[in-house]
């Protein structure tokens, strides 16, 4: 689907910060993340919502959100992380997608209000992004 930017993103068409793909899915950090190291998770196929996607797809989506969930702590000492879907309302690209958010007590996210945080520079989110991908292939090796 031409003008979905996750589309764009999955196929290359649009750059971002990828810390994990797969055949099937992909995931890479958000452009206004809540905290540093707020990934969004994808299937690569144009899937709008939750109700649409297939139970093995699902089941792959849902073994690479416990894997990053895992790598977001692992990579930036989290205690713990977020993970949302927003199923049409509030979701702001009409293509699936998963939030896994890094969190720590008193990070001052509370319920669904999401105040943004900027990355301090490009440096910054590359470092980001490359803890991540460490992360989650030491996780890989391990098969957590």
């Amino acid at each position: 689907m031409p003008a979905c930017v996750f589309c764009q993103i999955a196929s290359g068409g649009v750059p971002a910060g990828i810390v994990f793909e797969d055949e099937q899915t992909l995931a890479f950090l958000d452009h206004r993340p809540v905290f540093p190291g707020h990934m969004l998770l994808i299937p690569r196929e144009h899937i709008p919502t939750l109700n649409d996607v297939s139970p093995p797809l699902l089941s792959q989506l849902s073994a690479n959100a416990r894997l990053l969930a895992i790598a977001v702590e692992k990579a930036l000492a989290a205690q713990g992380a977020f993970v949302a879907i927003n199923n049409r309302v509030s979701q702001s690209v009409p293509h699936l997608h998963f939030h896994i958010v890094p969190r720590t007590k008193g990070d001052g996210l509370k319920g669904f209000f999401w105040p943004r945080s900027k990355y301090r520079d490009p440096a910054h989110m590359e470092e980001t992004r490359a803890a991540m991908m460490r992360a989650i292939n030491e996780l890989k090796e391990g098969r957590v």
